[in-house]
């Protein structure tokens, strides 16, 4: 189990990267699909601005890339080597793969991205101090 404090843990549970105090998504169900990718703001916990600047996320686009890659392995690798299916089968799981889960290499990709940028500050967690941004 991943604990606070650790970037890992931020970027599984999509919570601010500074603090891991509040989602950084107004729903927390990627599958809600008109409100996959809206966020808030700033966190309400310690005022951290998500979008340091206008198409901040963009950069998460070559994040989904590699995440995408990924999950299309796993796939790969469950059905065509520890299932033994044939090659279209293989290629038709890959495929329903990355559509299913499309939304959470989405979030995934912006959590990666995001913390690349910020990192755990145990102060703002605390609520020792706030930021002002």
């Amino acid at each position: 189990m991943v604990k606070k404090g650790n970037k890992l843990y931020s970027i599984l549970t999509g919570s601010c990267p500074k603090c891991h105090q509040e989602s950084m998504y107004c729903n927390k169900n990627s599958y809600l699909l008109s409100e996959t990718l809206k966020m808030h703001d700033h966190c309400s916990h310690c005022n951290t601005k998500y979008k340091m600047e206008p198409s901040f996320f963009y950069g998460a686009m070559y994040v989904s890339y590699a995440v995408g890659i990924a999950f299309a392995t796993a796939a790969f690798v469950i059905s065509f080597l520890f299932l033994g299916a044939d090659r279209n089968t293989t290629f038709i799981s890959i495929v329903i793969t990355l559509i299913v889960f499309l939304p959470v290499i989405l979030r995934l990709s912006r959590n990666i991205w995001i913390n690349m940028f910020m990192k755990y500050d145990k102060q703002l967690a605390s609520g020792k101090i706030k930021q002002n941004d």
